[in-house]
């Protein structure tokens, strides 16, 4: 079972950066890999960007490309997701997700087994 924590959401003008963190517990965190998706009111969960098991492979959505940085810390059992030149179309509770042993970057939330609680990050115009 690994718990996943996440954490940076808040209010920032276009533009602006936040970093967002997710913390899994357990101790096989290196096992994983790991997902951001985002979901915005009214609308499906969608994929943002993963990362591998350590660290040398990353993959992002289309949408946040060139702005959004995903990173790992398996030594604090951490996920980060900086992004940056964030727009009002980036508002959404981001979550974080943890996948046991994947065959490669995952996209598809069903490949997921364990999620966050999710953070609000909300971009004013």
């Amino acid at each position: 079972q690994v718990r996943l924590v996440e954490s940076g959401g808040g209010l920032v003008q276009a533009g602006g950066s936040l970093r967002l963190s997710c913390t899994a517990s357990g101790r096989t965190f290196s096992s994983y890999g790991m997902g951001w998706f985002r979901q915005a009111p009214g609308k499906e969960r969608e994929f943002v960007a993963a990362i591998s098991w350590g660290g040398g492979l990353t993959y992002y959505a289309d949408s946040v490309k060139g702005r959004f940085t995903i990173s790992r810390d398996n030594a604090k059992n951490t996920v980060y997701l900086q992004m940056n030149t964030l727009k009002p179309e980036d508002t959404a509770v981001y979550y974080c997700a943890a996948d046991f042993l994947p065959l490669g970057l995952v996209t598809n939330t069903d490949e997921y087994d364990y999620w966050g609680q999710g953070t609000q990050v909300t971009v004013s115009s």
